[in-house]
């Protein structure tokens, strides 16, 4: 149904500092040009590559943070945004300021006079100079710009058309486009993004009946883990999945961390080439992580995770790129 995540985000205080990190620390890629700042939008968002080539890593990771100044562009977004933090708790190490989904021009028109048809709340920024397109927000409506999970089960979506963002076309070929030249180690695409809910199934049947969106195979019970999944797919091969998770098991990290801090955003898991060589560059970084030999979440191949401690609690998982 959807084209694409367009983002694995991260709202942080300090999103230069942060892109610094994750650059010094995991070696993914910045560029000037890839930060974004507007005076009628306040915030500063950097939206950062795994591989330089947007067809063959479409979703992008997003550290950024709204300021605290006037915002003429969507007045209403600083309210939501503080109803997001309200939901997620303001402590959480992570905090999502939306999972961004993208879809076609003519697709986007059907999905919002789907929801008008069926009175789903939902908010629509005005289009500006600086954003002459649509975004739209589940949950919440201009008059209580409030976010509720009633739509989309505490999944936090924004929706918006792929047509502004600008992809190569062939990001959307069939098959996906692969990468050239690649060395070991390299990082080759961002594959999933896990969401920890407190109800799978309340959350996948919210999905279902408000937006026809279906995961792309049955539920999985990832064991050592402890957690189960629904893994929900896009029509590019090479998004990242939105990988839902509920815990199963209280003394594993999903459920240490669902106890700590509560449902809200958790793994961005990035695919590479030769998972053994990117242990080598990790070592060389001084950046800590866990190997784990065989992991039920990869399919029983070998998994890195990154110490959270050494991103400000952010959470990376690597792993050897899928074919």
């Amino acid at each position: 149904m959807f084209e694409l995540l367009m983002s694995a985000d991260m709202m942080v205080p300090d999103p230069d500092g942060m892109t610094e990190m994750l650059v010094d620390k995991l070696g993914i890629y910045k560029h000037e040009r890839w930060r974004q700042a507007f005076d009628n939008h306040p915030y500063i968002a950097h939206f950062l590559r795994v591989h330089k080539s947007l067809a063959v890593s479409p979703t992008r990771i997003e550290p950024q943070w709204h300021l605290d100044r006037p915002n003429p562009g969507d007045p209403l977004f600083h309210d939501f945004l503080e109803s997001l933090k309200d939901f997620q708790g303001h402590h959480r190490p992570m905090l999502t300021h939306s999972i961004v989904l993208a879809l076609h021009g003519d697709k986007f028109d059907s999905l919002v006079d789907k929801l008008m048809r069926r009175r789903l709340p939902f908010r629509m920024a005005q289009r500006t100079p600086e954003m002459p397109f649509d975004r739209l927000w589940l949950g919440a409506t201009p008059e209580q710009p409030y976010y509720q999970p009633t739509v989309d089960g505490g999944l936090c979506i924004e929706i918006m058309p792929t047509e502004p963002l600008q992809m190569p076309p062939e990001t959307y070929q069939i098959p996906p486009m692969q990468p050239r030249d690649l060395k070991p180690g390299d990082m080759v695409r961002v594959t999933a993004r896990g969401f920890l809910v407190r109800d799978l199934d309340e959350t996948l049947r919210k999905v279902s009946t408000n937006l026809d969106w279906e995961p792309s195979g049955p539920v999985e019970n990832i064991g050592s883990e402890g957690y189960r999944r629904a893994r929900m797919g896009f029509t590019v091969p090479n998004s990242a999945t939105l990988d839902v998770l509920e815990a199963t098991y209280w003394n594993t990290d999903a459920g240490h961390y669902v106890n700590n801090w509560g449902p809200g955003p958790y793994y961005i898991r990035i695919g590479v080439n030769d998972l053994a060589a990117k242990a080598e560059d990790l070592r060389s970084r001084g950046t800590r992580f866990q190997w784990i030999e065989s992991s039920e979440a990869v399919g029983g191949r070998a998994l890195i995770k990154i110490d959270p401690q050494e991103l400000n609690g952010q959470v990376f998982e690597f792993e050897e790129c899928p074919v």
